[in-house]
């Protein structure tokens, strides 16, 4: 072999990284899924909720909450009926879910707007009217009730 002959290199295996490549795409989508998805059917619960309540159909709603013996139906329609407290709600939009470690459920944060549409962000007047609420959806059993301290 002479100084300057030429040494042949191989190129690395061309599948090789492909195949690499391609796992490390597949993990970070199904990541990314997970990621958005986590906590959809706790979400999913709520929105069945305030459509229950936007509807109107108090009963409907007060089931899918799943309340406790101690929260009645009167304290019920107190919270979320059309005089009540929230009330009335016309609109929502979810905006936040938190988990804390080892938690039995997930908080999740709704925006609740006595007009329908929901508001825009340069809205002020309406926005003014708009209220916010943070529940407490159990994975278990997908009841709903406020947070615990």
């Amino acid at each position: 072999m002479a100084l300057f002959e030429a040494v042949e290199e191989h190129p690395r295996s061309k599948t090789r990284r492909r195949i690499i490549l391609a796992v490390v795409l597949v993990l970070f989508v199904a990541g990314g899924l997970w990621w958005v998805l986590r906590y959809h059917k706790e979400r999913v619960t709520i929105l069945h909720f305030f459509n229950a309540v936007i509807a109107g159909n108090m009963q409907q709603a007060y089931q899918i909450w799943k309340p406790s013996q101690s929260y009645s139906f009167k304290d019920f329609q107190d919270d979320w009926g059309p005089t009540g407290y929230y009330g009335p709600i016309k609109s929502f939009h979810v905006t936040h879910t938190d988990h804390g470690a080892g938690a039995s459920g997930v908080e999740i944060k709704v925006e609740l707007s006595p007009y329908q549409p929901f508001p825009d962000d340069n809205d002020a007047a309406k926005r003014s009217k708009t209220k916010e609420v943070i529940l407490w959806v159990q994975f278990s059993d997908q009841s709903i009730s406020f947070p615990p301290d």
